[in-house]
């Protein structure tokens, strides 16, 4: 079975209220055996994390094993 995700881009104008929404959310989520991958941050993470020595050493490996697509989205 392939993966799926959903990608969301929040900005929460009620902190106290979106609590609630948190924990509803992240039991729907577990109810349906799905994960959360990331949650708040920003798109300079990935960047560094992409550009890092570290996953470059990684990437490099990878090189002739398999073919791989990433995508970054960054919210709006």
């Amino acid at each position: 079975m392939s993966s799926g995700y959903i990608i969301a881009n929040v900005t929460v104008t009620d902190p106290q209220q979106y609590e609630q929404y948190k924990k509803w959310s992240s039991a729907a989520i577990q109810a349906h055996g799905a994960e959360v991958c990331v949650r708040g941050g920003s798109v300079e993470a990935p960047r560094r994390f992409n550009d890092s020595p570290g996953y470059g050493r990684a990437r490099a490996s990878r090189q002739g094993a398999a073919v791989m697509r990433t995508v970054l989205v960054e919210g709006v």
